[in-house]
């Protein structure tokens, strides 16, 4: 029998470990900004084009490379930031395994710039697929520039697999928040298909933030700072009124690396215990740090995941500082020592006597007389009138606006007769044939809502109404460019908006059932759902973002209703093809039958 065990050749061993390392642009993103930064670059600039796909370059001042270590870099496991195995349990490093750039040369078109500081010359090499297709002395600044071109342009089933443009480059911009929320003393510069997306400057971490999502969100954060012999922990924690629905800006550093550690999660979670609204999630930005010998980080190819030796003590220490800085912060804006002015009520004068108050009333007047809730009080005072409150003979009733367009379809039946029974102004008890309804309010007016949008955007536009006074509204460079991106549909549903600015936009109308206070937190939400809704292979983008929009008109919609409009939104809801359940698949109605009653 022959042999039938060989030695991988290393291109074909170096696009099995690109598999690994780079499944996607953002993974090449990563390795090379990480690289950059171990190259003790000040300023790091990434441009693309076509999200990646066409060119990832990234450029930098860091030290650079002599001609022998530009072309080394590119082979497997050649690395300069460890020499032994102990080595790994000391790392200070972003990278230390030296199988990026092999992988990434074994899967695109690259091309290296490369100078010494101290050199007159450098290093220009171009690589395709592994193999080096020239080397040659070049004039070019210090530090290093590497073009990424094509990427798996040799591997087509790989490339095959990526999503279009805005989905991975939200992918990219993730990255690129990972790596500089943490590293603020850096500057960092984001260039698309020509147009620049974020130019930081070096400055704190509540700067970054700023810098990245918005100059609003500095208004929205408690810093938390611990320091203790096993870790010292600085960053900042989202107040309890700016939670999310989702868990989107939740972010954990530990050495200045992004990581994912579900117990750490969990323990800046417990310290919002009883401070949260349900399904609600806090954002917080917070960066640890720890003896490398107390972490393993060379647990994952991506090094997001890490053990620590100590996690139920830092679990401890981390909950305990975030509930520090949330009791601390929150209880120094409800207390305040300044007396205010119209208690400032000086001694009273000398020999003052104060008087005691009198009552006037009507002796003649009867409230249980036939005739005195009107007539028999024709002798009573303008003042003494207002003791009649009540108008026994007024048909007259005020009811609250609705915080729904109920729908007047010719094909439904009148509002139903059963009366309804509002509980904990989150429920609607109504009788049926069948038993006793329970009726989720919030949930039915979603699925009322989203089937209302669901219809010709020419009725939904007709809805719309026209703001008293414009509101702006403010956004990262990344939301910005995906609201400009979604501006026809939301157009259609009935917003007015126009960007002014590339961070800014101005809302001028809106569909009836939105809040004018809630228009940033509610663009805030659409925008993360919608985000959330591409990273699902067979999302419908356009039912996401109604069920989103949706969703979002029915949470800020007034809790208190009248008998009128219980029955009316109950109505509405069983004239929806699917009124069991929202968009998201949530149970609407619980029914609750005779005999479960008799129980």
């Amino acid at each position: 029998m022959s042999d039938i065990i060989n030695i991988l050749p290393d291109s074909v061993a170096n696009q099995i470990a690109a598999g690994e390392v780079v499944d996607r642009p953002a993974s090449a993103v990563k390795e090379l900004l990480e690289n950059s930064m171990d190259a003790g670059a000040s300023q790091i600039d990434l441009i693309l084009k076509d999200a990646g796909r066409t060119l990832i370059q990234v450029i930098d001042n860091g030290c650079g490379m002599s001609d022998s270590d530009a072309r080394l870099c590119f082979e497997r496991h050649a690395t300069s930031k460890i020499h032994r195995a102990d080595d790994l349990f000391a790392i200070r490093t972003m990278g230390f395994r030296g199988e990026a750039l092999a992988s990434i040369a074994a899967i695109a078109q690259v091309e290296l710039r490369t100078r010494l500081h101290d050199a007159e010359l450098g290093t220009a090499i171009v690589i395709e697929g592994s193999h080096i297709v020239s080397q040659q002395p070049a004039a070019c600044p210090p530090g290093t520039s590497l073009a990424v071109k094509n990427l798996f342009y040799n591997v087509p089933a790989r490339r095959n697999f990526l999503k279009k443009d805005s989905v991975e480059l939200s992918h990219i911009e993730e990255v690129f928040r990972r790596i500089t929320l943490v590293h603020c003393d850096l500057g960092f510069s984001l260039q698309h298909n020509g147009k620049l997306l974020y130019d930081l400057k070096p400055g704190s971490m509540l700067q970054r933030i700023a810098q990245l999502y918005g100059s609003y969100y500095k208004e929205r954060f408690f810093s938390v700072e611990e320091e203790t012999d096993l870790v010292r922990i600085k960053g900042f924690v989202g107040k309890p009124e700016h939670s999310r629905k989702t868990r989107g800006e939740q972010y954990l550093f530990v050495n200045g690396r992004y990581i994912k550690h579900p117990a750490l999660a969990a323990a800046v979670e417990k310290a919002y215990t009883d401070l949260l609204p349900d399904r609600s999630y806090p954002s917080y930005f917070i960066a640890l740090q720890v003896d490398p010998s107390r972490i393993d980080i060379n647990i994952h190819p991506n090094k997001t995941e890490v053990r620590f030796v100590d996690d139920h003590a830092l679990f401890a220490i981390l909950r305990s500082a975030v509930k520090k800085a949330l009791g601390q912060f929150t209880l120094a804006t409800e207390l305040s020592f300044d007396t205010p002015p119209e208690f400032n009520i000086g001694p009273a004068p000398s020999g003052y006597i104060p008087q005691q108050p009198s009552v006037k009333y009507n002796p003649d007047y009867n409230p249980f007389s036939s005739s005195g809730a009107r007539g028999s009080n024709k002798g009573a005072t303008g003042s003494e009138k207002t003791n009649l409150l009540f108008d026994s003979n007024d048909d007259s009733t005020i009811v609250p606006s609705l915080p729904f367009t109920p729908s007047h379809s010719p094909s439904l039946p009148p509002i139903p007769s059963p009366a309804c029974l509002q509980l904990q102004g989150r429920y609607i008890a109504t009788s049926l044939s069948s038993g006793l309804a329970l009726i989720d309010q919030r949930r039915a007016l979603e699925r009322i809502l989203f089937d209302r949008l669901s219809q010709t955007g020419s009725q939904a536009a007709r809805q719309s109404q026209t703001l008293l006074f414009p509101v702006n509204c403010q956004f990262s460079a990344a939301d910005a460019d995906l609201l400009a991106e979604l501006k026809p549909e939301l157009q259609a549903y009935g917003f007015a908006l126009e960007a002014v600015g590339q961070t800014t936009y101005v809302v001028t109308a809106t569909p009836p059932d939105v809040q004018e206070a809630d228009l940033q937190p509610f663009f805030e939400q659409v925008l993360s759902d919608y985000k959330a809704s591409t990273l699902q292979k067979f999302a419908d983008r356009d039912q996401s973002l109604r069920a989103s929009l949706a969703r979002q008109m029915a949470a800020r919609a007034g809790t208190s209703l009248s008998q009128e409009e219980m029955q009316q939104l109950v109505a509405d809801l069983f004239a929806c093809p699917m009124a069991d359940t929202t968009p998201s698949g949530r149970r609407i109605i619980t029914i609750v039958k005779p005999e479960e009653l008799l129980k």
